[in-house]
């Protein structure tokens, strides 16, 4: 299965996987599976780190790579899908996490019950 975490997942499995789910964290976990976080997020990351927001220990893709996790890149198809999607949330950080889950197949790994009504599968972070 492809995994894409919500920045919110992202952040909790590096510093307090126990918030986390059972059933997100056995995901995440499980070797079978690619575990995809998407260059939006680690923007949003970066955005909440220069506003203070957000403290990290070392640099985003030494993190990334420590996990295992796949950084999914920004594509122009992704950014096409955003029309298509109805206008259920004015984050255009989830929104682009939406649209790239459609576009690529993968599962997201949210707690926002707003994901589920993009059409997308949702495994509740």
């Amino acid at each position: 299965m492809k995994l894409l975490l919500d920045t919110h997942t992202y952040i909790w499995w590096l510093a307090e996987p126990s918030r986390l789910t059972q059933e997100a964290r056995a995901a995440i976990a499980n070797p079978r599976n690619f575990v995809f976080v998407s260059a939006a997020s680690v923007i949003e990351i970066a955005i909440k780190q220069a506003n203070g927001e957000l403290e990290a220990s070392e640099p985003l893709e030494n993190l990334l790579k420590a996990c295992r996790f796949v950084e999914l890149p920004l594509k122009v198809a992704h950014a096409s899908a955003l029309r298509e999607l109805p206008p259920v949330h004015r984050d255009p950080f989830d929104r682009m996490l939406a649209a790239q889950a459609r576009v690529e197949g993968m599962t997201l790994v949210s707690r926002d019950p707003v994901m589920k009504q993009y059409d997308v599968p949702v495994i509740a972070a």
